[in-house]
Parts: C-alpha cells; structure tokens; sequence
C-alpha cells in the first residue's frame, strides 16, 4: 500500500497542474504584462541600430583598351573572394577611414541615469523638467573641427559643458584645467600639445558632453565590429558590404569611406603589379640584346674563318624541322601537365598526347641524329645559327612584353567594380520591437508560472476532509468559506459575530452540523469541556469557537467561551470588551474569582471569559491547581465550556489543556493547512501520551478544491499587553 501511494505521489497529475495554473492565470498574466511593460521600455531606452549596404563585384582584371591574348594570361581570372574580404577588413583599408573621417573622435553625452536613452530620444516634458540641465535631450549635439591630444590623454576623456551664450563652452581637462572657449576659436595648450576649435553647439546651457580621443587600434577595432563582408552565392565574386550603428547617415557616410579606400588600394596594388613586371622586363633587356650581339659575331666570326657564307638547304631544312618539332613537343609536355591532374595515363586523351610526344620526341632523335652525321662546318654553322635565332626570340619577347605591361600601366582600372553604393536603410535593424514585446511578454508569463507553481509546491495545503480522515482523525464537520470571515483578522477594532449578524449563512449551517457532532462525539468525555486549537495561525479557530458558542446557546445550552490564548487572544473584540479588562489570567492567579471576572455574551445561555492581563509565564500558570478548578466550575454551571487555545505547534499550552478538558478539535484550513502540519501536530500529542478527538475542516472553497492553497506567514509572538 506504501509502494502504491509512494508510486502515486510521484506522477505528475496533469488535471491539477492545469488547474494550478487555471487559479493563478492572473498571476500569471500579470508577470505578462510586466513583462511586456519591460520589455517596452527596454526598447524605448534602447538606441536604434540602422544599417547601410553596398555591393561589389571582384571581376577579370582588364585595361580600357584592347589587349593581347598573352596580357590576359598574366592578369588571371581568379576573383579570390576570401582574400579581398580580409583585406577589406584590415587595417590598412580601415585605417584610412578612421583618418579621412576622425572616427577616433568620440562624443557622448551625458545620460541620465536608467532612462538616459529615453529622455535623450524622446521629449517628455515632465520627466525632462524634473531631470538637471547636465543631462541630454532630444536633439542635442556639437561638431569639433579640431582635436589634437598629448599621448598622455587618449582614451582619457575631456568633459565639455554649454555656457550661458549661444556660442561659449567650458572645457575641463584630465589635468582638471577649467578653460573657457568659443564656437570657431582654436584652445591651445602649446607646453601639453593639445589643439581643440569646436565648430558648433546645438545645446542648451548646462548641457554636458564628454569628449575623448582613442587609439587608433580600437578606433579601427570599433568600425570592423560593426563591418560585416560576406559573399552573395559560391564563387560569385559579389560582395555584399554591412555598416551598423546608431547614426543613420554616418553609417552610409563611413561605409563609402571604407569602399573609396579600397577600390584605391586595389588599383594601386594594380599598379605596382605592373610597375613591377616593367621594372623587371627593363632590367632583362639590356642582357638579352647583349646575348643577341654575341650570338650573331660568334656566327659571323666562324663564318669567316670558315669561309662560309650560309647554310646549305638541307642543313637549313634541318635546322627548321627541329625548331618547330622543339616547339610542339613543348606544347604537347604542357599539355600533358593539364590532363594529369583530371585523368589517369590510362585515359584515351592522356595516352593520345602522350603517344603523340614519344611519337615526336623519336622524330627530333632523328634530326638530331641527322645533324651528327653533317660535316663539321655544317653542324658548327647550325650550332651558331641556333644561338642566334634563339637570343633573337627572348629578345623580341621581351620587347613585347615591356609593350603590353606599359599599356597595362596605363590603363589600370583595378579588378574591382561598385555595383550598388552604400544606401542607409530607413527602419533600423535593432531593437526588434515586435520580438522583443513577444519575448518579454513570454519571459514574464513563465516567471508568473513559476512563480504560481513554486507557490502551490510550498504552500500545498489540505483539500478534502478525506485526507484527515486517511491520518486517523474524525472529521466533525466541513465549515464553508465565508468571506466576510476570512477578512477579519485584517480589521481593527470590535467583531461581528456571524451568527448573529447572519444566522441563515451556510457556514452557521455548517457549524450548527458541527454542534451536533460534537454533542455526540463527547458523549464519552470526562467534563463537558472543549479544547479547539490548530496546527497554525490563521486557521479561523477563534470565528469559529466564538461563533460554536453563540449556536450552541441558541439551542438552549448554557455556554461559556474562554480565550486561553494568554499570549495574544484577540476573543474580547467579538464581545466589545475592553482590552485591560480582568479575565482568565487574574482567576488563574487568584486575584479574582471566576464569576467576578466573567462577562455576559450577546445570548442569554452565553457567557464570556477574557484573557485578561497577558502574563509572563502563559504555561506554567494554565498548569496551577486553579485550573483543574476551573475546570470544575465550569463542568458544575454549564452544558458546554469552549477553550479557544493558542496554536499548537507555536507554544505547549494547547497540551496543558487537553489534558484536563474533556475533548480536543484540531482546526485545519482548506488549501492553506499543510498535512504535514497536521501530521507534526498529532505527533506533538502524541508524544505528549494525548489524543485528539477530531477535526474540522475550516474555510472550504470548492473553487479551490484539488488546487494549491495561498500562501500565508507563519509566525506566532508572545505579545505583552501594555496597561
């Protein structure tokens, strides 16, 4: 049956979950629109995030004009997109930027605190009458024309505050230097280095700025942070290029910057490529027409020691059959080159161009072959020939090379196109006020759930009459929740008692059932004397003793109701009786008798016993032989005695009085009496060698029924009264 029980704790009830968070929807829509609240305000204190694009294309690099096929070949196809991206993004492009536009300049204004975005944003006349001059307003702003620091000073702020004229200002240095200036006037400091000439104010007086000039490293670090390259497709060769920031012009502004310095570097770097390869050719020339000269006397020289004016047509056939053979074979080895990296040697184009070399190179053997078999003057002759024909070429080469790289030079345009300029887009791109309400609205509505869940696992109160009676306790009766009741400990002054006021409610109904159960269930007790207390405050012991007690005189039993909580029984407001007035401590300590101290109730049969004076030693005085004879008194003279006790695990006195009353009720409050309050206050009697006789469920709500309980203090002071 444990095993049972214990499996059945651990599921989780989905019907009671959802009518926990049924009974906390306002809760729960509260934490919503709080949440909602902040989340619009963290909007409105947020600067708006605008952002501007560009778009360029990395294409062919070509000249305005014409070129060979043999200049094409040296300028290459490659976009190298990943490669521009980097050196878009370097230091080198940026840095230009920060220099041609002082981005190192920075101006803040000072912010009020927490809403110092809102109000520098939007014009809230009372909030921004409330708030000192110092602080910005919409709209407020300077432009410096002139900012030269000491090293000392960057990333060290200058503070800046608008004087009384349109056009005067007063600057305070890091040193502390108050120095007083004019819009268009340059401030110098000649012993610190220091240069400022403001250009314009657009700010009331009393407006303060703060002005500082960074490093150029964060300066650049700042604009690549809020630089974004990517590349639209696979190997477009199209960049697109992102700014953002919270100055929508400026960030057009600055990303034309970024795009004009890097078209510039391109093209020099276009440039100096070609330069380069000039430089290179010049320096070749020189050599390779002096390396012709000597070919050509060689040839001449042995031509005359020879007495050889020319080749003969065979040898000149020759010479011309291994050229061109020299050549294809060349283009066949480069060819070879190519198909290598796509096919394998086994592939029929791969063994075609292989075939068609081995084919060629065992023809050029031949020639060669040829050549050895001529006479000595012949072959000499071709030898000669040969160098000269050969020095003839790389010259002639050269020379056309130094051709085309200066028209190159000439017309270099770089590899880089604009397609799109930098355009600013007209909403901003952050705070997204959509998703940010949303996702407030959501964070809000779960911290309302969490918090209505956390509240009914803390405060898990007791929901039916069947879970007292599964703790062995009789359960007399099940007192309905009655408003005007449950708000009475909130008021001050004198009671009403409820079953005067409204003798026809349901909860005097269901007390008049309790009365017949009780009249029953003590049958057996040893004096007609009733104990009711409660596991903890709040639990509506005292509405209900003071109210059992008029229902019972009303059915013509004689009644006394006595407050024995020594420590703070508040009983006497239900009766109007004065709160130093003589009651149940002076009988128990002798200095009066019960009938002096005893007042008449509202009824007839009711009669009335205060506390009295709150004494020091509660305990120990319901512990003294007056008590038992009270007891006696009481058991003698009425038809039933009502001791409304303290709570019983707050103090012992509730023990002390079941042991010589007759019978003892436990209150325990529907949805706000933990069971396991119950649980620990049987075990108090139990220990103590008592029993209780039952129960009662008190403040029965069957909206609340199966639902978690609202949660209440528990705490219970011994409260001296002051005479």
């Amino acid at each position: 049956m444990a095993l049972e029980n214990s499996s059945s704790d651990d599921e989780i009830n989905l019907e009671q979950l959802f009518r926990t968070l049924w009974k906390g929807k306002l809760l729960i829509l509260i934490g919503a629109m709080v949440g909602a609240a902040f989340g619009a305000f963290v909007i409105a204190n947020t600067s708006p995030t605008f952002q501007s694009d560009a778009l360029l294309q990395l294409e062919e690099k070509t000249a305005s004009l014409a070129l060979p096929s043999s200049l094409t070949g040296m300028v290459g196809n490659d976009p190298r997109s990943v490669t521009e991206i980097e050196i878009l993004r370097s230091r080198m492009v940026l840095g230009q930027v920060v220099a041609e536009q002082n981005l190192d300049w920075l101006i803040s204004p000072t912010l009020a605190p927490i809403i110092g975005t809102m109000t520098s944003r939007y014009n809230l006349p009372v909030i921004s009458n409330l708030l000192p001059a110092q602080y910005a307003r919409p709209g407020d702003s300077i432009e410096i024309e002139t900012l030269i620091v000491p090293p000392d000073w960057v990333n060290t702020g200058l503070s800046l505050e608008v004087g009384e004229g349109e056009e005067s200002y007063t600057l305070t240095t890091p040193d502390g230097d108050v120095l007083p200036g004019v819009i268009g006037e340059a401030m110098t400091l000649p012993d610190r280095g220091f240069t400022f000439t403001l250009a314009a104010i657009n700010a009331a007086q009393g407006r303060r700025f703060t002005i500082k000039q960074i490093d150029e490293i964060s300066a650049i670090g700042g604009v690549r942070q809020r630089l974004t390259v990517i590349e639209r497709g696979r190997s477009s060769g199209i960049l697109e290029v992102r700014l953002s920031g919270r100055h929508r012009t400026g960030n057009a502004r600055i990303l034309n910057g970024v795009i004009q310095a890097y078209l510039r570097q391109n093209i020099d770097r276009s440039s100096a490529e070609a330069e380069s390869s000039l430089s290179f050719i010049r320096e070749q020339l020189p050599q390779a027409e002096a390396t012709l000269r000597q070919a050509e006397a060689a040839l001449n020289d042995y031509r005359r020691q020879s007495a050889t004016i020319d080749l003969s047509l065979e040898t000149q056939t020759i010479l011309e059959q291994i050229t061109r053979i020299e050549g294809e074979v060349s283009d066949l080895q480069r060819r070879e080159a190519e198909l290598a990296d796509r096919y394998t040697p086994a592939h029929p184009t791969y063994r075609q161009v292989t075939d068609e070399r081995i084919r060629l190179e065992e023809r050029l053997g031949r020639l060669r072959a040829q050549v050895g078999e001529l006479p000595e003057t012949q072959q000499q002759i071709l030898n000669l020939t040969r160098n000269v024909e050969l020095a003839q070429q790389i010259y002639t080469e050269l020379l056309t090379r130094a051709q085309e790289v200066e028209v190159l030079r000439a017309s270099t345009i770089g590899n880089v196109r604009i397609i799109d300029a930098a355009a600013a887009a007209i909403r901003p791109i952050a705070p997204r006020k959509s998703i940010m309400l949303a996702l407030g609205m959501l964070l809000g509505a779960i911290v309302g759930t969490v918090a209505v869940l956390v509240r009914g696992w803390m405060n898990k109160g007791i929901q039916s009459a069947t879970e007292l009676e599964n703790l062995g306790l009789s359960v007399f009766a099940t007192i309905n929740y009655n408003k005007s009741a449950d708000t009475q400990g909130k008021r001050k002054g004198n009671l009403p008692i409820l079953a005067i006021e409204d003798p026809t409610d349901l909860t005097i109904e269901a007390l008049r059932s309790l009365r017949t159960s009780l009249h029953f269930g003590m049958l057996d007790a040893r004096t007609p004397t009733l104990t009711v207390t409660s596991s903890h405050p709040g639990a509506g012991k005292s509405f209900l003793s003071t109210n059992l007690a008029v229902v019972a005189a009303q059915s013509g039993q004689r009644v006394c109701l006595i407050d024995a909580d020594l420590r703070r029984g508040q009983l006497r407001r239900y009766f109007d009786v004065d709160r130093n007035a003589p009651g149940l401590s002076e009988v128990l300590s002798g200095d009066l008798s019960f009938e002096e101290a005893v007042v008449a109730g509202p009824h007839e049969n009711l009669t009335f016993l205060p506390t009295g004076r709150y004494p020091p030693n509660p305990s120990e005085l319901l512990m003294r032989a007056e008590m038992s004879r009270l007891i006696e008194t009481c058991a003698q003279n009425f038809d039933l005695t009502i001791f409304d006790a303290p709570p019983v695990l707050a103090v012992t006195d509730p023990v002390v009085l079941t042991k010589i009353t007759g019978s003892t009720i436990l209150i325990a409050r529907h949805d706000l009496t933990p069971i396991g309050e119950v649980e620990a206050a049987m075990k108090v009697y139990s220990a103590a060698g008592l029993k209780v006789a039952g129960a009662v469920l008190n403040g029965f709500d069957p909206k609340k029924a199966d639902g978690y309980g609202y949660g209440y203090g528990y705490r219970y002071d011994y409260k001296q009264r002051k005479d």
